[in-house]
This record gives structure tokens, sequence and C-alpha cells, in this order.
């Protein structure tokens, strides 16, 4: 167990890494950032970080010196560098979970294999297996590479008329799955914690709206009758327990129209969806990944308001001053607002209600 004072090591130093750091603060503890670029938003808000690529062996083991435990704030680590930092200081989450979760392949089989449902899909790994796929699946479908996507980018919707040679063209001609599309009511994600204990706690369920493939908005409470987020619940803590899971992760649903609940994807980490809790929860995804990680007893997830969180991207951020009366405006200090580039969030709390677990 960690005690005030110790360092906790994050790789990556987007906003995640960033909120996190502002989350280990109040409880005493500093944050090391590991991160190749060289204006991270986490730098500023962070007791230390080193600017090295992750597969400099001795920058790592410089940086594994400096701190108790290592995490990280986005699911692409390569699997080289945390099985090297492995070596010489706890990373939590453990390297198997990282390595089903950051091939989407390896994460559907998981998915069944524990004996929870999924959308249909089939590997494809060349364009013939492209053209049996779509013939066993159908059309719309969805073309996915297995590894390294996130906002809509390395997708390809597969629709009648869609050009299958065009479409394998697209996503780089790389390994990837063919995902059946379901038709569903709505997207929800659960964001669960598990301790070193075994303990898990997670936050109510929430739904998303999604617009050009980026997450606009999450609402807070979903619109999910009780037995059907107790469920959602269920299954996002036996993924977390069968992955020995250590830290925060998120779990994306869809809701079919039928009201069966089909698993979409994991993310290892402290997730967009869950930025709501800052405000809303006793405990916020953030301060609860850094009390696992850390070793330390989880904090109360209980809700004390509804919430909506907004994304604000590009050019959006530019309107500030307008979004701060509002509601709680979170920025993340990036200079350059690119059009698709999460430049922050406000949350809206609905409704105080008590504080009662």
């Amino acid at each position: 167990m960690l005690k005030p004072g110790d360092a906790i090591g994050i790789l990556g130093g987007g906003q995640l890494a960033r909120m996190l750091a502002l989350a280990a603060a109040p409880l005493g503890l500093d944050i090391h950032i590991f991160c190749p670029e060289p204006d991270s938003p986490a730098f500023r808000v962070a007791a230390g970080h080193v600017i090295a690529s992750y597969s400099d062996e001795k920058a790592l083991a410089e940086f594994a010196a400096q701190v108790s435990v290592v995490t990280y704030e986005f699911e692409n680590v390569p699997a080289a560098t945390a099985a090297f930092l492995a070596q010489r200081v706890p990373v939590l989450p453990g390297p198997r979970a990282l390595a089903i979760t950051q091939d989407r392949l390896s994460e559907k089989n998981f998915i069944n294999e524990i004996g929870l449902a999924t959308p249909g899909y089939l590997p494809v790994d060349d364009a013939d297996m492209l053209v049996e796929a779509v013939a066993a699946l159908g059309r719309p479908s969805v073309l996915k590479t297995r590894r390294m996507g996130y906002d809509g980018k390395g997708q390809a919707m597969i629709r009648p008329g869609t050009d299958l040679a065009e479409a394998w063209q697209s996503i780089g001609r790389q390994p990837a799955i063919l995902e059946a599309f379901v038709p569903f009511e709505r997207e929800i994600s659960v964001l669960v914690a598990r301790g070193q204990d075994g303990t898990v706690a997670a936050f109510d369920v929430c739904e998303n709206v999604h617009r050009h493939h980026i997450l606009a908005s999450t609402l807070v409470p979903a619109a999910l009758g009780p037995a059907a987020s107790h469920v959602a619940i269920e299954h996002a803590a036996r993924i977390a327990t069968r992955l020995d899971y250590v830290g925060v992760l998120a779990v994306e649903l869809f809701v079919g129209t039928d009201g069966s609940l089909l698993v979409n994807e994991i993310a290892p980490r402290v997730h967009n969806t869950g930025h709501w809790t800052l405000e809303a929860c006793a405990c916020s995804q953030f301060e609860q990944h850094i009390r696992a990680v850390a070793g330390w007893p989880l904090g109360a997830s209980h809700r004390h308001a509804d919430a909506v969180m907004e994304n604000i991207i590009g050019a959006e951020a530019d309107a500030w001053q307008a979004l701060a009366k509002t509601g709680a405006l979170n920025l993340y200090g990036k200079k350059q607002a690119r059009p698709g580039r999460k430049m922050g969030h406000i949350t809206r709390l609905k409704g105080q209600k008590g504080n009662k677990p």
C-alpha cells in the first residue's frame, strides 16, 4: 500500500493523466508522467515528467526508479513497455488486461469466453476474408482495425453498395474484425473499479450520445430500468474480476430493441463517459483509480445528483467564457484546437440529491 508522499507513474500525458494527477494531489500522492509528446497537458500539473519514446529502456528504467507503481491513461501502450516496467515496479492494471483489451479480436473472444454476449464478429486478415465475412454477417456491418482505433478512426461502414476493396484500403489493409450491425435503442456504459483486495465498486449506468463517431454527451442516470441496470453492472464486475483487474475500467454496451445487453467495448482506464463523476459523485472515477492502484480502500461511488456531461470539441473551446456560465467547466490545457479534438468538457448537475450511499 502506498502512503502519502509516494509517487505513481502514468504512461501517457493527455487529459486523462492530467485529471488523474489532479485527483492524486489531495490524497498526498505525487504523479510522474512518461510521454513522448513534449507539450503534454498533464505535465503542468504533475510533480515530474519524462519525455522519451516508449521503447527507450534507459528512460523507462529511470522512470521506474522514481515511482512505486505504474498505471496508464490509454490502452495502446506497447506491450513490451508494460512488460519491461513490470520487471521493476508493479504495473496496474496488469499487462494481461492490457494485452486483451488493446486487440479487438482478443477482447471479443474474452467477453464471449466468460459468458457475455457481443455483436456477431469475424476476423479479417485480408481482402478475401473480408468478402467471406460480409457474406456471413451481411450488410450493414462495421469493419474495424484490431488495434489503435478510437473515435471512429480505423473503421469503415459496410453498406449495400460499399466497395469492399475500397473499404479494406481505407483502414490501411490492417488486421481487422467485421462486426454485425446491431439495431439498438441506446448505448450505455458502466464505470467499475476493482481494488487490489478484489473489492468492486461501480458507478451508476450512464447513457451516451455520439456525433461523427465522437462522444458528444453522457447522461446519468441512463433511461434503463433497475433490473437491466443491475445486469449491466454485473457484466462490468464480471469482466473486471475475470481480468484480475486493478483500477477503473469502462464497459460500453448496446441496449437492443428487445432489451438485451450486448458488450461493445472495454476500455482499461478511466474514461470519457465517466467525467461526470467529478461533480456528481462522492468519489470521482479519477480518485477511485488512484485509490485502487495505490492499494487504498475504494471510495464511495454513489451519485448525489443527476448530470449531463458534454464534450467541448475543437473550436467550441473558444467560447469558454460563455460555457463557464452554464456549468462546471473543465479545459484540458491543449494549445491547438484542431477539428475533432477533445478540448474539454462541461458538466451540468440536474437535481441535487441527498448524500446517503
